[in-house]
Order: structure tokens, then sequence, then C-alpha cells
């Protein structure tokens, strides 16, 4: 493990594997660098990049500092790329996408090529009550200190059966899960706002030649997300991975990032690929 120390003073805790050039792993919602899904992803790309997997603040061995910014983020994956030499490709998954764009937005040129699997945005008017009272009963959980109820909320959000998650709180990763629980309110409150629109107009200046990633078995409103964002942005395409669930196998995924991030740096085709 290696930490550099963001502008707010927060320390920022990484592993930096492999050689060449150097891309930064932004994961989602409940996740930090030893999650399985990314220390899997870093390790068959080091073969051909330089790979930073990170833990976000308020993560596993990062610090946090109050109050919780977007800007604050940004400016942690600023620090690492100044480590990595000032330039980095930059690949995001879920929430964590959702950070990747908004670091492009404020970085410019500094954000290489961009990979964005499932970043989970939602146009549909008539799923905006629900993420509203999601965040209605997230942020008074959070603040009396429920986070185990706040971690289940989350997991009832996203389609978890009741049976389930009543199982899951007996596990050994159950703390793990409640020890992030607070980052839940940076990754949604924050990052996809209160209505979680796509930022369609947003990010239609991006510049950056943009991969946007969803799966085939996942959530059917990530593979319209992805093709909403592709169609905003001016050097962006779609791929669907088919079998493929929101956790991604990092074995499917690598050898797509590793032909996107080597390609020569021009404007991307605007079609979807199914793979």
């Amino acid at each position: 493990m290696q930490t550099v120390v963001s502008q707010d003073g927060t320390t920022i805790a990484y592993d930096q594997t492999g050689q060449g050039p150097a891309v930064i792993l932004v994961v989602g919602a409940l996740c930090s660098r030893t999650t399985s899904g990314a220390v899997e992803l870093a390790r068959h790309l080091s073969s051909h990049f330089t790979v930073i997997n990170y833990d976000r603040r308020g993560r596993g061995d990062s610090g946090d500092t109050a109050p919780y910014s977007v800007s604050r983020e940004v400016e942690d994956l600023a620090a690492l790329i100044e480590i990595a030499g000032g330039h980095a490709h930059l690949y995001g998954h879920s929430s964590g996408a959702a950070l990747v764009l908004e670091a492009a937005l404020a970085l410019g040129e500094r954000a290489g090529r961009l990979a964005l699997y499932e970043a989970p945005y939602n146009d549909d008017p008539a799923v905006r009550p629900a993420w509203q009272r999601y965040l209605a009963d997230l942020i008074p959980l959070l603040a009396e200190g429920r986070r185990g109820d706040a971690v289940a909320r989350f997991m009832q959000q996203v389609g978890t059966p009741a049976t389930q998650i009543d199982g899951m709180r007996h596990a050994p990763f159950w703390s793990g899960l409640e020890a992030v629980a607070p980052t839940l309110a940076y990754d949604h409150a924050f990052l996809l706002g209160q209505d979680g629109s796509v930022p369609a107009d947003r990010v239609a200046d991006l510049d950056q030649p943009t991969l946007l990633i969803s799966g085939g078995a996942s959530f059917p409103f990530m593979r319209t997300t992805a093709l909403t964002l592709a169609a905003a942005m001016p050097h962006a395409s779609a791929v669907v991975l088919e079998g493929q669930t929101h956790e991604v196998d990092a074995a499917v995924l690598a050898p797509v990032l590793t032909d996107f991030f080597t390609q020569a740096d021009v404007a991307l085709p605007r079609w979807t690929v199914t793979l």
C-alpha cells in the first residue's frame, strides 16, 4: 500500500502494479480497492498498464474530511493522476463511473480515455419517486448511526430480496459494508443527485474518447443509460457484454479495456457493439 495526500489534507491509499500507460480504477458503492472485482481487474490490466487501484475517501485505508463534496473526490483523483505523471486513463464502475465523468469535466486533458461500466443514472420518470424515497430514508439512517439499516436500505433499493438481505446481515463481510455505509450518501445524494437523471447536457462538451459499457444480463435501464450518454458525447461509443451482470467478470472486461486504452487517440465510431 502507498499513500498520497489530497488537496484538503486527506490521505488517500492506493496500490500500484504493472508498467505502461497509467490507468486509475474508480470503484462503486460499498466497494474499496480490496474488493475482489477491483483486485482481479487490476491484476488482469497490470500486464499492459501501470494500474492505480485506490480507496475512495471514507473507505478502506483512506481518510475522510468533512464536509463531503464531489470536488474533493475529484481532487483525490487529481492527486493520483499527478503521481502517475500528470496524465491517466480512468475506469469507473457504477457510481465510480459517475465520479469519472465529474473528474473529466473538471480536470480536462489530465484525464485520458474514459471507460464507464454501468453509470447508474436513470431517465425514467417513473422511478424518480422511489429514488427520492430512498434518499429520504438513507440520510436519517446515517445521521442516527444506523449503518447496517442504511446498507439494507440500499440493498432493497437495488432489488435484493428481503430474505437475502437478512442472511447477509449475519455474514462475515457485513461489518465491512457497515464500515463504508456513510459513503452511500456521497455516491447517491451528491454524485447522482435528487433525481438520478442522465447528465447529458453536462457531458456534451467532453473531448475524451469514451467507452460506455453495460452488461447484457444486467438491469435493462443500464443499457439505455449507456446509449443516452454515448449519444450525448462527441467521441463516445457503447459496448454490451452479453451474459454480464452489474458485477462484471474482470476476465471478460479486461480485454475490452485493454483494447480501448491502447487505441490511437482518435474519435470513436458512434455505434453499439455486442460482445
